[in-house]
């Protein structure tokens, strides 16, 4: 039997230093919106930051505390930049960390550029808020989410308290 989820309360958090001082347009946020919107979730934030990584910290653990989202995607600052500090922002958020999402992401990717082994995304689990980090372009930011979409909402609605068994969804 398949269980209906319900529509998440959403986050997308872009972190970009072009981006945030207006030299550069994002355009992986709206994208991640429009996925997100388009998947029957509505009550989306969306934020764009520098790549600080103190900055990134607070702003997570205030989505995550304060707001209560169920799911954040940040999008850039994956990589190996002097500036990409996504990763070791995120990582102290944390509560758990998912390996399997990071893995199956950087799995995909690599079916399409070899340049998909230098991602450090990761994701992880705050209470009951889902994190993944995705890459900065718009292409590999959908691609990396959609690669890992068919467990999100199962693994939300279990850190939110479902007790159905996990073989019987």
């Amino acid at each position: 039997m398949k269980h209906k989820f319900q529509p998440l309360r959403c986050a997308v958090l872009v972190l970009s230093d072009k981006g945030s001082k207006g030299l550069r347009e994002d355009l992986s946020g709206p994208a991640l919106v429009d996925f997100l919107g388009q998947s029957g979730h509505q009550d989306i934030l969306l934020d764009l930051l520098p790549d600080d990584q103190d900055l990134i910290t607070r702003h997570l653990i205030k989505w995550c505390d304060d707001d209560g989202f169920d799911l954040i995607l940040t999008c850039g600052g994956t990589g190996v930049s002097p500036r990409d500090v996504t990763p070791e922002a995120t990582t102290p958020v944390l509560h758990r960390l998912l390996p399997g999402f990071g893995e199956r992401m950087r799995a995909c990717s690599m079916e399409k550029s070899p340049h998909a082994i230098v991602s450090r995304a990761l994701a992880g689990t705050r209470g009951g808020t889902l994190i993944i980090n995705l890459p900065g372009s718009p292409r590999a930011a959908l691609e990396n989410l959609e690669a890992v979409w068919p467990a999100v909402g199962h693994l939300v609605a279990k850190l939110q308290g479902d007790q159905t068994d996990c073989g019987s969804d």
